[in-house]
C-alpha cells in the first residue's frame, strides 16, 4: 500500500472510528505548522495501526482508553470514549477497563477518568447516540 492509499484508508477509519464531526473539525483546522503530524496521525495512527486485522476497533478502542487513563489525557480520553461507543463498547465495558485501570494505573487516574467518561455520556454532542 502506498501512502496515498494508507492516507485514503485512515481517514476512512478515522472517520468511522471519531465521526464526520470530530475530522471536520480538525480538517477545517489544517494550517501549515499542523499539517504534517495531521497527516502522520491519519497515515500511521489510522491508516497503519487501526487498519490492522488482528484485533476488532472495539478491542482496540478499549486499549486506548486504558493507555489514556495512564497518560493522564482527558481530551484524548473524551474523544475516545465516543470512539469506544461508535465502536460498539457499552458502558459496563468501558466501566471495567476504568476499573483495570484503577489498579494498574492508580485510583486517582482512574477517578478522573470516571468523571470525564460521565462527563461525555451526559454531554449535549453525545444526544445522538444511546444512553448507556
Amino acid at each position: 500500500m502506498n501512502d496515498k492509499e494508507r492516507s485514503d484508508e485512515g481517514m476512512t477509519i478515522r472517520r468511522s472510528v471519531l465521526g464526520d464531526a470530530h475530522v471536520d473539525r480538525t480538517v477545517e483546522n489544517l494550517n501549515d505548522f499542523n499539517r504534517d503530524f495531521q497527516d502522520i496521525v491519519t497515515r500511521y495512527a489510522w491508516g497503519e495501526i487501526w487498519a490492522r486485522p488482528g484485533l476488532p476497533r472495539h478491542t482496540r478502542s478499549l486499549l486506548t482508553l486504558a493507555m489514556m487513563v495512564a497518560l493522564n489525557r482527558e481530551e484524548e480520553f473524551k474523544m475516545h470514549v465516543r470512539a469506544a461507543f461508535n465502536n460498539g463498547a457499552t458502558s459496563d465495558e468501558i466501566k471495567e477497563v476504568l476499573l483495570q485501570s484503577a489498579i494498574y494505573c492508580g485510583l486517582p487516574a482512574a477517578n478522573s477518568a470516571f468523571h470525564w467518561a460521565q462527563q461525555v455520556i451526559d454531554s449535549d454532542d453525545f444526544a445522538s447516540h444511546p444512553k448507556p
